[in-house]
């Protein structure tokens, strides 16, 4: 439950602790060589990332753990679900290009719900490691972070997994649909 602190209640962090340890112990293959006592430990010591990670969870992501940094210590939350976050569809990618938008604008950016959350959008190459661990957006599609250059004409880009294969697109960055949202990462 969110409050104005961005802090859960002690049933809604064993609530979510357990649905975290849950997806982590059926998933393996995604984090190999990490142990989810360590994970808890080192969540338990930043408590705070506890909210982002149940927003990750409310908005549809199912977060899981995709890494280990070894250098800062830190474990790599992402996205998971099968197919892009229902919670976060039909955004379209930054305050730019919803201001620029004359008519039907949507609800909000991807850029915004994910700093409001508190997570990172994926860049290509964290997605493209993200489809190593699994099959992802098969029916969907996900905005990923936009080089400066491409933002810079009006563009936006987007990937997902077709025929086996990950695609990198392009659209206009005031574009949203239905089967598009975008996917997270989280430093704990």
């Amino acid at each position: 439950m969110k409050n104005d602190k961005k802090e859960l209640s002690a049933e809604g962090r064993d609530e979510l602790l357990a649905t975290l340890k849950a997806r982590f112990e059926k998933n393996k293959a995604r984090h190999e060589g990490i142990r989810w006592a360590n994970v808890e430990a080192r969540l338990e010591a930043r408590s705070e990332k506890l909210w982002t990670l149940d927003q990750m969870e409310l908005t549809g992501g199912e977060p899981d753990v995709i890494g280990f940094d070894k250098q800062s210590g830190e474990y790599i939350f992402c996205d998971c679900s099968p197919e892009s976050p229902k919670g976060r569809r039909s955004l379209c990618y930054d305050r730019d290009a919803w201001n620029f938008r004359k008519e039907n604008k949507p609800e909000n950016t991807a850029l915004d719900v994910a700093a409001e959350i508190g997570i990172e959008i994926l860049d290509e190459e964290t997605y493209r490691h993200l489809q190593t661990l699994g099959k992802f957006d098969l029916k969907t599609s996900s905005w990923i972070k936009t080089p400066a250059n491409i933002r810079k004409l009006g563009g936006a880009v987007f990937c997902d997994r077709r025929y086996d294969t990950v695609f990198y697109y392009h659209n206009g960055a005031e574009s949203y649909y239905a089967a598009r949202a975008f996917r997270g990462t989280l430093r704990v």
